[in-house]
């Protein structure tokens, strides 16, 4: 059974939502197999590109243990700094909502850690 408020998103239509955001670029610095999302050349999400089952984002450290008490499917980040990164399972228990807010989150939290010249020259 398909729930519709459950997220179902595919590597696809991760990379359309992360690519749409304002002045993202998309590449593999760390080799073919793992797709990376910049913004201003600072990551905030990545995903295995062979096998999508998981993708990283940046998270507010407090935030983080909240949403990994209460989700099983949001994790330490896998790779990355654990206080600052999730590994968030695309397993289909998450609400679709969640996702979205998490991935914004991330992107929020990179371009407010950017220096304020930087940010005002993005979005002029």
């Amino acid at each position: 059974m398909n729930f519709p408020h459950l997220c179902h998103m595919d590597i696809q239509e991760f990379r359309d939502y992360c690519l749409a955001k304002h002045a993202v670029t998309e590449g593999f610095p760390f080799g073919e197999g793992t797709l990376v999302f910049k913004v201003a050349g600072k990551m905030f999400a990545l995903c295995g590109v062979d096998k999508f089952d998981f993708v990283n984002l940046k998270c507010d450290p407090e935030r983080a243990i909240q949403l990994r008490e209460e989700y099983p499917a949001i994790q330490p980040g896998y790779h990355m700094h654990k206080q600052q990164w999730n590994s968030v399972y695309m397993d289909g228990s998450l609400p679709r909502k969640l996702v979205i807010e998490l991935i914004n989150h991330s992107y929020e939290l990179v371009v407010k850690s950017l220096p304020k010249k930087v940010q005002a020259e993005l979005f002029l």
